[in-house]
Parts: structure tokens; C-alpha cells; sequence
């Protein structure tokens, strides 16, 4: 059996939709997950004004599971980034 994974996806809006342009692998632990999503800037409000997420998501059984979605400013996703590029160095080199 595959063991579930977590990641975050970062998303913009296009003309056609919200097209996907990064994603950080959170390892496969919820908690440690969670801990670094809690961490991140955005609004859990979003509308048709939104034009960044972030999605917090969980694979099960190979297929994505949106937990969480937050709407960002440029500034809190360049925050965001720093943040999980941080947080994912920790979870490779330190093997929480």
C-alpha cells in the first residue's frame, strides 16, 4: 500500500482557470505537514478577485485531496516560498 503524501501547490489565475506553476513535497507525516502550512501567509477567503493559492494538499491512494486553500498577495506568496523552501530543506537534510 502507498503511504500517503503531503504537498503544497502554488496556483495562478489564467484566463482558462488556475494553472499550477510550483509545488513543494511535505514529506508524509500530517503533523509535520500541517505544522509548516500553518505557518504560511494568505486569506481563507477567496474569490473571483484571487489571482494566487496556495493549496494545502494530501494524496490518498495516488489521488489529490485539497485540505486547505488559502488566497495570496504576491508579497505573501514570495513570503510563502521562503518559508517552504526553508521547511523542505529541514525535512531532506534533517529527516524530522
Amino acid at each position: 500500500m502507498k503511504e500517503n503524501t503531503f504537498y503544497v501547490l502554488l496556483s495562478i489565475r489564467t484566463g482558462d482557470g488556475f494553472e499550477s506553476f510550483g509545488k513543494f513535497n511535505l514529506g508524509n507525516k500530517r503533523k509535520a505537514a500541517a505544522d509548516v502550512f500553518r505557518q504560511l501567509k494568505g486569506d481563507s477567503r477567496v474569490d473571483e478577485k484571487t489571482m494566487l493559492t496556495v493549496d494545502f494538499v494530501e494524496t490518498v491512494k495516488g489521488l489529490p485531496v485539497n485540505l486547505q486553500l488559502l488566497g495570496c498577495t504576491l508579497e505573501e506568496v514570495a513570503h510563502n516560498c521562503k518559508i517552504l523552501a526553508k521547511e523542505t530543506f529541514k525535512l531532506l537534510n534533517l529527516k524530522r
